[in-house]
């Protein structure tokens, strides 16, 4: 049926004017409220940042530090809460759930607009998903789009409306919509279709190339000094008050060579923020932390879980000299061996200064609704170890080097990153340990770009010490590492054949993907970790404490264990005092 008007000329005006009303009001209802406490508007948050991001990139980016920045530049359908651990309404205001779990309808906010002002809707959302979906891309985040062996299928219902359909149950639901940045079609669907989208928003693209529905957005980069987000005028979120968020002007990631020098920079007042302090520095600081400026957060046991990596990779026809160390590596008690040397507790007292837990797989007790509880905690036995070794055939010389059943000596290298202290004392402890059973393991330690080139790319490495930590708890932010085809399945990135317990590990985790019972997906995820602690295919060492430093004057700052742990809220941080100073 249609309805014909016919308005005079100022009728027409004045029904201009209601519908321009009436359309901003809509556009308004649909701006989420934060539940923060107001704010002042203005000033510049400055964090002490270690490393640099590697790229700006969405739907490329893997490590920690990218992924940080990125979060404040784009924004998903849905977070997950900092506290509860629980999904919330973002881009996306409401969705509801098909009764057999296996369809997903969600109605997007109106009105919305990405950082250069173009209108965002549905088109945007299957466009991304489509980049994502696209095995040719290699998305970190593609394993959580595929269900009973098939990519979720996204339709657009209409222009605020979209529909994903999944090829059976599927137990994450709403949870699989946080974390992937909304991308702007208008921008980048050339890009795609000309196949160059994993090369677009490298660090030294334009700032107005790189557009997100974020709360901020590129400013300025200068390698090796700062990166700057500005504030994003067409952010989508307001306060109780009807101010629009951010608060702050600017975000300023001042780079610097080590910990130490990041911790000087806080104590100068040059920096408002610092994460990831180590105890040491955690301890100096509190004993200044009462008549200073700033003040510390202890927020317990953290998602991050370090570990030993051995290069279980195949390598060809590649070095040969790495290859007949795998001889040992792919040996189940020769890693069982190792992990038996390894003394946890000296690591936790040594390095974390009591301010972390042991672990033997890799969910940590922060993560409560998962941890496996049951799993035996086997305390550091050289004698096991030996006992081992022993049985696999290895002996030992007269000067009580380990030889291997080819009376081959016993000795690897252990890659860490260069400045991080915690991880190279860690580094320093575990070879202190093996030499105890007569291994010899040199330390080498690499920038952290050039580290995680030879682990992802090259495999040029013999053993490392690395950390990991799980998205957001859930089992499925763990899917890139233990199904077979992950793309940080670290251990066998190249493609070996996989032994049994790695093909049962690859087998739970599609179950609980699956699975829309709670209980069903504990007991599969806790399998899962059993088979971890058993096989060891990474020797999980210890999961540090999250400690955070920060100025006084930064308001509504609630740090968490969840990444990014200080800046989840950065839409709400707001400065006290003066043009925002100390």
């Amino acid at each position: 049926m249609l309805l014909k008007l016919c308005l005079s000329k100022s009728a027409k005006v004045s029904f201009m004017v209601l519908l321009s009303c009436t359309l901003a009001s809509a556009a308004a209802d649909d701006h989420a409220v934060s539940s923060y406490q107001p704010g002042r508007v203005g000033g510049r948050l400055v964090v002490a940042q270690r490393a640099e991001p590697k790229t700006l990139n969405p739907v490329v980016a893997l490590e920690a530090v990218s992924r940080e920045v990125i979060s404040l530049i784009t924004a998903s359908l849905i977070d997950i809460d900092q506290q509860s651990f629980q999904p919330v309404a973002a881009l996306a205001k409401s969705w509801t759930k098909s009764p057999d779990g296996k369809q997903l309808t969600v109605q997007l906010r109106h009105g919305l607009r990405f950082s250069d002002g173009y209108p965002f809707n549905a088109d945007d959302v299957a466009f991304t998903f489509l980049v994502h979906e696209d095995e040719s891309i290699h998305s970190p985040q593609r394993e959580l789009l595929i269900v009973a062996g098939k990519p979720i299928v996204v339709t657009k219902l209409d222009a605020y409306t979209v529909r994903f359909d999944f090829a059976a149950p599927y137990s994450v639901g709403e949870r699989l919509l946080a974390g992937i940045g909304i991308l702007p079609r208008h921008l980048l669907e050339k890009s795609y279709q000309e196949h160059r989208l994993a090369q677009e928003w490298g660090l030294i693209a334009a700032p107005e190339r790189v557009v997100g529905l974020g709360p901020f957005l590129l400013k300025e980069y200068v390698p090796g000094e700062r990166l700057v987000l500005g504030k994003n005028p067409y952010y989508w979120k307001t306060d109780a008050q009807s101010v629009r968020l951010p608060y702050l002007d600017e975000i300023v990631f001042a780079f610097t060579a080590s910990e130490n020098a990041q911790v000087l920079r806080f104590l100068s007042g040059e920096a408002d923020l610092i994460e990831n302090l180590s105890p040491e520095n955690f301890l100096a600081l509190k004993a200044e932390e009462a008549h200073r400026g700033f003040r510390l957060f202890d927020v317990g046991p953290g998602l991050e879980y370090t570990f030993i990596l051995f290069n279980q990779n195949d390598l060809g026809s590649g070095n040969a000299s790495i290859q007949g160390k795998q001889e040992w590596f792919r040996r189940r008690a020769f890693r069982q061996a190792i992990s038996a040397a390894v003394d946890r507790d000296a690591i936790v007292q040594l390095v974390y200064r009591g301010m972390a837990s042991p672990i033997w797989a890799h969910v940590t007790e922060g993560n409560k609704p998962w941890f496996n509880d049951k799993l035996p905690r086997t305390p550091r036995s050289l004698t096991r170890a030996r006992d081992l070794l022993r049985a696999e055939g290895f002996s030992w010389s007269s000067e009580n080097r380990l030889l291997d059943p080819s009376k081959h000596e016993v000795s690897f290298s252990i890659l860490t990153s260069a400045g991080n202290s915690q991880r190279e004392k860690i580094s320093t402890l575990v070879q202190d340990d093996l030499k105890q059973i007569g291994i010899t393991a040199s330390i080498v330690s690499l920038e952290f770009r050039s580290l995680t080139d030879r682990i992802l790319n090259t495999y040029d490495y013999e053993a490392a010490v690395m950390t990991l930590a799980s998205g957001d708890g859930d089992p499925n932010s763990e899917m890139n590492i233990w199904t077979l085809n992950g793309s940080t399945h670290l251990w066998n990135l190249a493609g070996k054949s996989a032994e049994g317990w790695e093909r049962e590990i690859d087998q739970l985790m599609r179950r609980q993907l699956v699975s829309v019972s709670f209980e069903e997906r504990r007991r599969l995820y806790g399998r899962v970790q059993e088979l971890v602690a058993v096989n060891l295919p990474i020797i999980c060492l210890a999961s540090p404490h999250v400690l955070v430093g920060a100025a006084r004057r930064v308001q509504n700052l609630h740090p968490s264990i969840l990444r990014p742990y200080a800046l989840s809220n950065a839409d709400a941080l707001f400065l006290e005092g003066p043009g925002g100073g100390r």
